[in-house]
């Protein structure tokens, strides 16, 4: 081989080497999404799903998108102080778990567009203009949850037609707590049906608060949704309540699994599934204020045959047909 055509050789693997680094060094960075959840007893499940529909979407975590994980180990109190944590992460998108969640992300980034998967929804508390067209940093998905909590009532009639004076255990330090009372309210009212309320803010309350109702003679429980607190107190309400022989009904299938009568409400790891969609639309130039925030399609009804026979009950036989997962 003759000294021009080392020399061409050469200079041809030369620029191919320099044509590379240059497309590495222009290859886009993936964006930091900021996945904010009060958890994390739900954290991993929804965490999945979200991934899911990012993959769905084309999305590869660690290639195209990195996440920066922030959870309040079950707690809503540490929110804020989270928040501020992830923002310094300077994220290009946060998805919120739970409307507290969206509340504290969209204070301390502003400038950030929020998705929330999973919460109430974001026009009662000042985040959204509405829900066709929000207008601001926020959009997302709601799950109905006082709406849900009405429908719960209509479901613990359905299999106990007979009651007549129903509690509904309220944690004080939900930030729908006004919104949660004046939905349940007017479920009563309209399902001609007395309802008191106990009130608690700590779990030390709850079985002072179940004795309370039962000294009212209720015949029934409704526990409101509490990432904050009654979740993870669930088997403690469970057996205060069975105490006095009530049927319970909350939200999420772990609550029938620890014994609670039935439960109802928007399949969680759907919604996580759609936030994808969102934070892809976001990521690809779309303004969250101009993405309509959507309702739930898809709900889940779980029962517990066992509780029914031990209080008497029977489930009416379209509910047995409606329901995803009978316990026995």
């Amino acid at each position: 081989m003759n000294n021009r055509r080392k020399l061409v050789i050469g200079l041809g693997v030369s620029a191919l080497a320099w044509t590379g680094t240059v497309l590495s060094q222009s290859k886009t960075p993936p964006v930091v999404i900021g996945w904010f959840s009060p958890g994390p007893q739900l954290s991993g499940r929804t965490l999945l799903a979200f991934k899911e529909g990012m993959a769905a979407l084309g999305w590869k975590e660690g290639a195209n998108y990195l996440l920066e994980i922030h959870w309040a180990e079950g707690r809503v109190d540490p929110l804020p102080g989270l928040a501020e944590e992830l923002a310094a992460k300077k994220p290009t998108v946060i998805v919120a778990v739970s409307v507290d969640a969206t509340i504290a992300a969209a204070k301390a980034a502003p400038k950030v567009p929020v998705v929330q998967a999973i919460g109430s929804s974001p026009v009662d508390v000042g985040l959204a203009t509405s829900l066709a067209r929000p207008g601001g940093m926020v959009s997302g998905i709601t799950n109905l949850s006082a709406e849900l909590s009405a429908k719960s009532l209509e479901m613990l009639l359905a299999v106990a037609p007979t009651l007549k004076r129903v509690g509904f255990l309220v944690d004080l330090g939900s930030s729908r707590y006004d919104y949660q009372l004046q939905s349940m309210r007017s479920a009563a009212e309209r399902l001609r049906v007395e309802a008191r309320f106990a009130e608690v803010s700590k779990a030390e309350e709850i079985e002072p608060a179940i004795a309370r109702l039962a000294k009212e003679g209720v015949e029934g429980l409704v526990v409101l949704p509490s990432i904050r607190l009654f979740y993870a107190e669930r088997t403690r309400i469970i057996t205060a309540a069975f105490a006095h022989r009530w049927p319970v009904i909350a939200r999420g299938g772990a609550w029938v699994r620890s014994g609670a009568l039935l439960s109802y409400g928007a399949d969680i790891l759907v919604l996580c599934r759609r936030a994808a969609y969102y934070v892809d639309r976001i990521l690809r130039g779309a303004k969250p204020g101009d993405l309509p925030i959507e309702q739930p399609t898809k709900f889940v009804l779980v029962v517990n045959l066992k509780t029914a026979k031990a209080l008497g009950l029977t489930f009416p036989r379209w509910m047995l047909l409606q329901a995803d997962s009978v316990i026995n």
